[in-house]
């Protein structure tokens, strides 16, 4: 059984009135039991050719429901760059420069379209850092 376990620290001095000290880790599990996380497509990158939309993770290809996890990170360096990321036809939000993000995602593809998730660059040839956990 593998174990992976993800931490997440966020401090600042001066965003609010009082220094921020945030942290909280978490052991990743499957769907509904204690058991670690089997899989994963490795941790990889993805360079674009141009702006045009990129299935980064097709649903069809997973289990509805499992406990996936995703971690998607921008490299580039240049601050007006950014990725658009959706789940389907939903739009989670934009990872800028740098930027970063881990989220739990279902692969549902009883809804239409599929919980897919895609990728939009701002810019032709940027790269996206990615790596998917599964519970298959």
């Amino acid at each position: 059984m593998a174990t992976t376990t993800a931490t997440l620290t966020i401090s600042s001095t001066d965003l609010l009135s009082d220094e921020l000290a945030l942290s909280t880790t978490a052991t990743l599990t499957g769907a509904g039991n204690s058991t670690g996380l089997t899989g994963t497509d490795g941790l990889a990158r993805k360079t674009t050719g141009n702006t045009s939309e990129y299935t980064l993770f097709a649903a069809a290809n997973y289990t509805d429901d499992k406990a996936n996890k995703v971690y998607l990170k921008n490299m580039s360096v240049t601050a007006a760059q950014y990725f658009d990321i959706k789940l389907g036809d939903i739009q989670m939000g934009r990872l800028y420069a740098g930027d970063w993000a881990f989220f739990p995602w279902n692969a549902d593809t009883g809804t239409t379209p599929d919980a897919d998730v895609l990728i939009t660059p701002s810019h032709s040839s940027m790269t996206l850092e990615h790596m998917l956990f599964t519970d298959e």
